[in-house]
């Protein structure tokens, strides 16, 4: 089964500026894949090359298998909405649909009924007979995921979905997106940390043109870790925390909270010891009679990984 996406060493210069840099990326079928980079990293860059909006200054892409320079064919693979969509506000959604479903010639479903099913998708059938000047900001980027899916694409390319929008709207935005999984494959650009970590089963992230580490999105937040366990427990006594650093494996414990007769420790693990320092502090809690409220490694969110893999000096070790 063929990558929903490949890219390999694809690059585009302009005048001076080297957008993209040998991008060479694979994006697996039935995915949702965020492409993460900071503004002007080469998100838009790569979205259009793949719309075929703009053409590569050297490498080669496919979606669904077919080449980006097959032409028609390759066009039909795919639905695309750029950034702030904009649309003829005297017209309805429905005819703005009914428009672009005039660009789709080789679909053989009505254009009543794909018009229907993708205003049933993104959950503006209710709003559909008003003009589009009307449309909130939520309900604009909706109607624009709904023309990227009226030529029935297998691969949505979403640049900056919902980056303009308000906490609500792109709540909105996100969930559609999810619900859209068994409809095509998303591959959609942002600098929305939380977005990518919420809905994207696989991450890319990209800096100043280069891509620096795609995986599961699970699976990269896994390869990060802090060494560091967050213990709570009560009943706390003066000799608690001697009792802790003295755990094998543990580097430092630093209180981070007591209140009455409980207390929050931060524990550093030497590196690679987190899970023995964990049943150790099991093993204390129970032979020092203190009640184990918590006790489990912090958490890396994204955030803290992007941050760390686009660090000049972390990347090079």
């Amino acid at each position: 089964m063929p990558s929903a996406i490949s890219t390999t060493g694809l690059t585009k210069h302009y005048a001076g500026v080297h957008a993209i840099e040998d991008l060479t990326l694979d994006v697996p079928q039935g995915s949702i894949y965020g492409f993460l980079g900071a503004n002007g990293a080469g998100k838009t860059t790569t979205l259009k090359i793949l719309a075929g909006l703009t053409r590569p200054t050297s490498g080669s892409a496919t979606v669904a298998g077919i080449p980006l320079a097959a032409g028609e064919s390759y066009k039909q693979a795919i639905g695309y909405l750029g950034q702030e969509p904009r649309f003829y506000d005297w017209m309805t959604g429905r005819e703005t649909l009914r428009y672009v479903a005039g660009f789709y010639p080789w679909v053989q479903d009505p254009i009543g009924r794909r018009i229907d099913e993708a205003l049933d998708l993104t959950g503006i059938a209710d709003a559909a007979d008003r003009r589009t000047g009307t449309y909130s900001g939520g309900m604009r980027q909706r109607l624009g995921i709904a023309q990227a899916l009226i030529g029935k694409p297998q691969v949505l390319l979403l640049d900056e979905p919902a980056s303009a929008l308000d906490l609500v709207g792109r709540r909105d935005v996100l969930d559609l997106m999810e619900g859209l999984r068994s409809q095509a494959t998303i591959f959609y650009s942002t600098h929305i940390l939380d977005d990518v970590q919420r809905v994207s089963d696989h991450v890319a992230i990209l800096d100043q043109g280069r891509l620096v580490r795609a995986a599961p999105t699970q699976e990269l937040l896994a390869s990060f870790t802090r060494d560091r366990l967050r213990v709570v427990v009560r009943r706390v006594q003066e000799a608690t925390a001697g009792g802790l650093a003295a755990l094998p494996g543990v580097a430092s414990v630093e209180l981070a909270d007591h209140d009455l007769d409980q207390a929050t420790f931060l524990i550093q693990a030497r590196a690679g010891q987190t899970d023995s320092v964990q049943r150790a502090v099991t093993r204390y809690a129970v032979e020092s009679d203190l009640t184990l409220v918590t006790n489990s490694p912090e958490t890396v969110d994204l955030e803290e990984v992007f941050l760390r893999l686009i660090d000049s000096k972390e990347r090079a070790a």
